[in-house]
Parts: C-alpha cells; sequence; structure tokens
C-alpha cells in the first residue's frame, strides 16, 4: 500500500432481519491510508426506504423522520438502488479502487448483495464491481488488538466483553479506545458510520503494514 492508494470504505443500514438484510442507507467514502476523504456519498435507498411495510422491521426504525430531514436538507440523497450500484461502480473506476473496506465486511457485502437480488428477482446477483478485493477491518482489528494489553485492560474496566468474557471488537468500542472517549456513541447511519471505520482502517495499516485484511483468502 502506498500513499496514491485509494481505498472505499462502505457502511449500510438495513431492515427485515440479520439474517436477510436488505439495506435502505448506503454511505461510502474514498480514502487513502491517512484517513484523508477524497469523495464521500450518503445515498438512502429509495426502492427499500419508501417500502412502509419493510422498514417497520428496520431495526433503527425510530430515524425515520430524521432521514426525511436529512433528504431535505440535501444531507443524503434519495436515489433508486440501481443508480446507487451506477454510483459506486463509477467512483471505483474514477478512484482506480482495487480495494473495497467494511467494518464485518461479511455482513455489508451480504446486505448489498441480497438488496440486488430481492429488486431484481436474481437477474443481477453482485452489487461490488467484478474483481474489486473485500477487506474487513473487523478482521483487521482483531489481529493487530488481539494481543494489545492497552486494549485488554480497556475493554476488561469498562466491561466490553462477550457472554464467555471475550473481548468485544465493535466500531464504536474501538473507536472509543482509539479517542479515550468512552460516551462516544455510533450514529448507526451509513456515512457518520464509515467515517468511523475509516479511523480504524487507518490504525490497522499504521500498526502493521503489511497486513492482510482480506475478506476471503486465497
Amino acid at each position: 500500500m502506498t500513499l496514491d492508494d485509494r481505498f472505499i470504505v462502505v457502511d449500510t443500514e438495513t431492515t427485515n432481519s440479520l439474517d436477510d438484510p436488505l439495506c435502505y442507507d448506503v454511505g461510502f467514502a474514498v480514502v487513502d491510508i491517512l484517513g484523508n476523504v477524497y469523495e464521500n456519498y450518503s445515498f438512502v435507498v429509495a426502492d427499500i426506504f419508501l417500502d412502509e411495510e419493510l422498514m417497520k422491521s428496520a431495526y433503527f426504525a425510530d430515524k425515520i423522520p430524521q432521514y426525511w430531514q436529512d433528504i431535505k436538507s440535501g444531507k443524503r440523497e434519495l436515489k433508486t438502488f440501481r443508480n446507487i450500484k451506477k454510483a459506486f461502480a463509477d467512483c471505483v473506476y474514477r478512484n482506480n479502487v482495487q480495494i473495497i473496506l467494511a467494518h464485518n465486511a461479511r455482513f455489508d457485502n451480504r446486505s448489498l448483495n441480497l438488496t440486488q437480488r430481492y429488486l431484481t428477482s436474481s437477474k443481477y446477483r453482485y452489487f461490488f464491481p467484478f474483481g474489486i478485493e473485500i477487506w474487513d477491518t473487523l478482521k483487521m482489528s482483531r489481529e493487530v488488538l488481539k494481543n494489545d494489553e492497552n486494549y485488554s485492560t480497556f475493554c476488561w474496566n469498562n466491561d466490553y466483553l462477550t457472554k464467555r468474557l471475550c473481548k468485544r471488537y465493535t466500531a464504536e468500542i474501538i473507536y472509543r479506545f482509539l479517542t479515550g472517549n468512552t460516551d462516544f456513541e455510533e450514529s448507526h447511519t451509513g456515512l457518520e458510520d464509515v467515517l468511523i471505520e475509516k479511523e480504524i482502517f487507518v490504525f490497522c495499516v499504521t500498526a502493521n503494514p503489511e497486513i492482510n485484511g482480506a475478506l476471503w483468502e486465497d
């Protein structure tokens, strides 16, 4: 990785279920290994968001009024999923992006693909452009922080533990560790969470420049 390389960090917010998530919010940003942001986008998926029945099961359904305010103010853009996919692909090619990142990338990849299949009756099955590599900052942060005594102490002192007393690695907890702000709360909106996750990416790459964050390794 070099300073000239560009990456896209993506985050989705979903409805329906965790097993079959359909995304109504797609946020992404083009960044470098220092965390500089070159482009950023916040799209609300019209095909899903305007379906009242589907949105009833959104985990953060209480945020719907705020989404409408953001759309009206221009902070977020209401677009069809087809046009969001095109905007994403254009961004990939324009910036020569080879790697896409997400925290718990398996979930975001699944939500985007399932939404693609749901809306096209599986005529089109994949959201990301063919050949793009998917990296997972959750995997990366586990590798970097698993033996970090400061992170272990931080998790124990703040009860950031699983039922089996293992350290947790959510984006919110890691960002609290990186900033020292235990009052920080993740927005759970696409672009805002992307701007947190890109800091985790920078931290991991700085800690280990040779790190391999590939979700699926050859």
